[in-house]
């Protein structure tokens, strides 16, 4: 193995960890440590570089929760199996940035009544002052119908937010703009079936608006078992083309990541399959605890993959805007029906969503947001956990906005996530769980509970819970 020796700049953007990270991952890829090999200690690493023991143990655990390397108890961290893909180009100095490419002025099922809401997740006098500006300055655009593909102010905003913040490659011609997820999956089965693609891959469990998506369109369905690491790669069909739908860097029912190495396996059975991969990146954002995870369509061919992306989760309930990025293929099929389509989200929230990001009042927010819902998270995780006694068990605690708890009580699922609902939090059945006859599942989602009432919230569920 060749020595670990990072050149490390002096820059106060791109901090130590994520410098070393970057260098150790670099090494992997290029093949200087090969698979099984032992990684130095912590300590003898941050003597060899003059690091500290913390940013060492930083550098590994972005390592680790890629899948780039494994540890092992009293032994330390090895270096995992990548295949020939590894050569693939992934952008490494991924954040969100305040920089702007591009002019705007060039470019111009819960009930919310019954649910809990905090007022700090977003400033609505920023958006409203994009809004108004919009209104006054550029009125004129408003007399004109959308467009079908999505206002090219907002096409080229999430282009450049895609590039520096997920490491996605596009042009605004690729990106696609609908009302929700399952309005931009239903025009995605047209050009499927365009392609001569009637076979869909959906991880079990799967999010039943895309299925209904597919399943009113008459795609053949096969659900694959999603594991700890993701989906099981070897379930897919072989010689079906098909597209596979998954959520690699934060799976809604098992919080699982996808290991990089899964990721370029999952690549090769689309390659070897002429299919397609449909990556939801949901919540891709929201990871608190270490940088986020690389996108799969930053991976080097991203002809293969159908980028998803929505605002739903860190803006504001009311504004139903998605996208997806497609591959130049499809993006060329788009073209040639994107008549037969009116647009179905706001003009107004387009151009203001558009204006919100290119002046940095997105990135800012979302900043905020992390550090938000990161204090939520290890809130109401520290609140059940102490307070219940031991018969709940929190999971899924570095990521997105909700929680996995698997609780041991005399109740049914259906009447926990009653108990639940009447308290504000909206909540699902997780039906992938695997659990003993006495426990039951339930995905509680945290981040509308306002911070100073996390305590009493998690007391009356706990109480509601017991009896």
């Amino acid at each position: 193995m060749k020595a670990i020796v990072p050149v490390l700049e002096e820059n106060k953007k791109k901090p130590y960890y994520l410098q070393l990270y970057n260098h150790i991952k670099r090494m992997i890829l290029d093949g200087d440590i090969n698979a099984d090999e032992k990684l130095p200690s912590l300590r003898s690493l941050a003597k060899s570089t003059s690091l500290s023991i913390t940013t060492i143990e930083q550098a590994y655990n972005q390592l680790l929760v890629e899948g780039y390397i494994y540890s092992k108890a009293n032994s330390g961290y090895y270096v995992n199996s990548i295949n020939a893909f590894s050569n693939s180009t992934v952008r490494t100095d991924l954040s969100i940035s305040d920089e702007k490419v591009s002019s705007f002025e060039q470019t111009v099922t819960l009930e919310t009544s019954k649910m809990q809401y905090d007022t700090d997740c977003f400033d609505f006098n920023k958006w409203k002052k994009c809004m108004n500006r919009v209104i006054n300055d550029f009125s004129y655009q408003l007399h004109f119908e959308g467009d079908p593909q999505g206002e090219l102010s907002l096409r080229n905003e999430i282009a450049n937010y895609l590039y520096l913040s997920r490491g996605v490659e596009c042009s605004p011609a690729q990106i696609v703009i609908g009302a929700g997820t399952q309005q931009i999956t239903t025009q995605l089965a047209v050009l499927l079936r365009r392609q001569g693609i009637e076979h869909v891959a959906l991880e079990t469990p799967a999010y039943q608006p895309v299925k209904s998506a597919f399943r009113d369109r008459r795609f053949a369905i096969t659900e694959v078992p999603s594991t700890g690491k993701g989906l099981t790669i070897e379930k897919l069909p072989a010689n079906i083309r098909t597209a596979a739908y998954v959520s690699p860097s934060n799976n809604a029912f098992t919080g699982a990541v996808m290991p990089i190495s899964r990721r370029y396996e999952l690549i090769a059975w689309a390659n070897n399959n002429d299919s397609y991969i449909i990556e939801d990146d949901y919540d891709s954002e929201l990871r608190y605890f270490g940088r986020p995870i690389p996108s799969l369509k930053s991976l080097n061919d991203s002809e293969r993959v159908i980028y998803l992306g929505s605002f739903s989760s860190t803006l504001f309930a009311a504004v139903k805007i998605s996208y997806m990025v497609l591959p130049l293929s499809l993006s060329e099929e788009f073209n040639k029906i994107a008549h037969e389509y009116s647009q179905t989200c706001s003009k107004l929230e387009q151009m203001t969503l558009a204006m919100f990001m290119n002046t940095g009042y997105y990135q800012t927010h979302i900043k905020k947001l992390r550090k938000l819902y990161s204090s939520k998270l290890t809130k109401i995780a520290d609140e059940l956990s102490k307070q219940s006694d031991g018969f709940i068990n929190v999971r899924n605690t570095a990521s997105g906005i909700n929680i996995i708890v698997d609780v041991d009580s005399n109740k049914s699922t259906e009447e926990l996530k009653r108990d639940a609902e009447a308290l504000g939090i909206p909540a699902i059945i997780n039906q992938s769980a695997k659990l003993d006859s006495d426990t039951k599942s339930i995905i509680l989602y945290y981040n509308q509970i306002p911070l100073d009432e996390i305590s009493s919230v998690a007391a009356g569920l706990i109480s509601s819970w017991r009896s």
